[in-house]
């Protein structure tokens, strides 16, 4: 019996988004006590710093704030309001690390700084807003993650999960499962179940109380899905969907108005302008910095290489770049000399999906070889691209000839930027991931690319290495 709509309770007014509310406004409320106990603490220390370079004589603490507390008052609405433009007050699975707290910290010290000069007022340094935003990000960055950590234990604790439906076809299901992982902004899942849309559906949402209701949309029509949302928000549980990769396609549609009907251009996912020019000024300090310094490295790893087998040290492996262009693409060799000519032999032994060719146990690989690919380290000759301009430290990884021949033509979009020594789909599986879930990565960073993604990836690369997720 199909219920009435206007007779269930309006959705903002039930229970789940009620209790939602209230966690969400006793969340919002701790973290402005945080971040403000960062901004005043990190300010202090500035103005400790100043004093103590400047003049020499002991500390007087009580009047650091002779001059800088007419100025708090300001800066604490200037840094909430950038804090929150910035999403850092949003849910808790969506609330981005120290790279945004950083980045908006020096936004709040620029805006500060462009102001002070505007109005006329008279420094005795400039260093204090840099020393000052170093100490507030660090704080603040602090203070969060041990917010969000010990939150995050004490309802593991308690036992609070996020109990979610899964609707959709079995294999797709099946993938969208394994790809969700086991928690969500330190809320750990609990999978309640997979249903087809239908009667099905219907009954468990009646007879379950769900949190949510994530849903694997390849096949849906829309008004398959309309009625998955209005089913679900009838009974008070969010919906969540997981977009067919091609639908990723579309987000970089810009409006384009005075049209009789509505119009989107969709605009090419690429680097231009200040985003090229920051991204490769990036690029070129850290892979010069990680040559020199990694120096010693190199040259044991080419030891044991030339000691284990015969052949040169580095391997330069044709690869599709950006604008499809082929590029010679650097590595510590892993594998005996003439590998390349073996692989057709291979090929009914390949363990990867799509276009990708992996073997777990590859015959060609040394045993040297086989430490390097374990933990990436023969993927550190990359750098050597990216000096060159060839590659990005974070990007689309770059495919063999053999792989991207076997490409549809929407997975091309990849090569319209310049592919990286990390990124997305080697911090969330690497070889472990299906080949459409690495293109729909691809396709998010594209469309979501910041310096500060960047740092992130590349901070969350490390573990990701040192845990060996998905590498052989």
């Amino acid at each position: 019996m199909q219920l009435d709509i206007r007779a269930a309770r309006p959705y903002l007014l039930s229970r789940h988004p009620l209790k939602s509310l209230g966690r969400r406004a006793a969340s919002f409320a701790a973290l402005v006590v945080i971040d403000l106990a960062g901004l005043v603490i990190g300010l202090y220390l500035a103005l400790a710093l100043r004093s103590e370079i400047r003049d020499p004589k002991p500390i007087l603490w009580n009047l650091l704030w002779n001059h800088e507390t007419d100025w708090l008052p300001f800066l604490i609405l200037l840094l909430l309001l950038v804090f929150s433009r910035n999403g850092l007050y949003g849910p808790r699975e969506l609330r981005e690390g120290a790279g945004r707290v950083a980045q908006s910290v020096f936004m709040v010290a620029a805006l500060s700084l462009a102001f002070a000069v505007g109005t006329g007022q008279h420094f005795t340094t400039f260093g204090l807003y840099v020393a000052g935003a170093i100490f507030v990000a660090t704080l603040i960055s602090v203070f969060r993650w041990s917010y969000e950590t010990a939150t995050g234990s004490m309802m593991r604790s308690f036992g609070v999960r996020r109990k979610a439906l899964l609707v959709g076809e079995p294999e797709q299901v099946a993938r969208l499962r394994q790809n969700l992982g086991a928690t969500r902004g330190g809320i750990d899942y609990e999978f309640t179940g997979a249903v087809l849309p239908g009667p099905a559906l219907h009954e468990e949402l009646a007879r379950q109380r769900l949190d949510e209701l994530i849903v694997a949309d390849a096949g849906l029509d829309e008004q398959q899905l309309l009625e998955i949302v209005e089913a679900a928000h009838r009974h008070a549980v969010r919906v969540r969907v997981a977009p067919r990769t091609t639908e990723l396609l579309v987000e970089r549609g810009e409006y384009v108005p005075g049209q009789g009907v509505p119009l989107f251009e969709l605009r090419p996912p690429i680097f231009a302008g200040a985003d090229w020019a920051l991204k490769r000024a990036f690029d070129v300090v850290v892979s010069a910095t990680v040559l020199v310094v990694g120096l010693p490295l190199w040259l044991a790893i080419s030891a044991l290489i030339k000691l284990d087998s015969r052949g040169p040290v580095i391997y330069a492996d044709p690869r599709v770049g950006v604008g499809e262009q082929e590029f010679e693409m650097l590595k510590f060799r892993t594998m005996v000399e003439g590998a390349a000519g073996e692989q057709a032999g291979l090929e009914a032994a390949n363990e990867a999906t799509g276009a990708l060719f992996k073997i777990r146990d590859d015959p060609r690989v040394t045993r040297v070889g086989r430490l390097l690919r374990r933990y990436s380290l023969d993927e550190v000759p990359n750098v050597l691209n990216v000096l060159r301009g060839q590659m990005s430290l974070v990007g689309p990884r770059p495919l063999p000839l053999r792989d991207y021949a076997r490409l549809e033509l929407w997975h091309r979009r990849r090569s319209n930027v310049l592919p990286g020594m990390t990124g997305l789909w080697q911090i969330a599986g690497r070889s472990s991931l299906p080949f459409d879930d690495l293109v729909r990565l691809d396709f998010y960073y594209l469309e979501n690319w910041s310096l500060w993604l960047d740092v992130t990836i590349l901070i969350r690369t490390v573990p990701a290495v040192l845990g060996r997720r998905g590498a052989y």
